[in-house]
């Protein structure tokens, strides 16, 4: 059984750029000038992929329960 998506934010890569944030505004957050997922966990959406396939350094992965990588493609 799914347990959901995976998020997590390589706040090294991360540049600030809001698009996640603008994209997926119920699933990322901007604090301290970086992305923050809001929950490390969600349902399976297609604004989260959205979001990570919008990060303009792919600092945003998206797994799904075995660690396969969703997004970005």
């Amino acid at each position: 059984m799914s347990t959901g998506w995976r998020i997590q934010v390589d706040t090294d890569r991360c540049i600030g750029s809001g698009s996640c944030v603008g994209m997926a505004p119920a699933h990322f957050r901007m604090e301290s000038g970086l992305a923050t997922p809001c929950s490390t966990t969600v349902e399976p959406t297609e604004a989260v992929i959205d979001a990570a396939e919008s990060c303009p350094v792919e600092a945003i992965a998206v797994r799904d329960d075995d660690g396969t990588v969703i997004a970005p493609s």
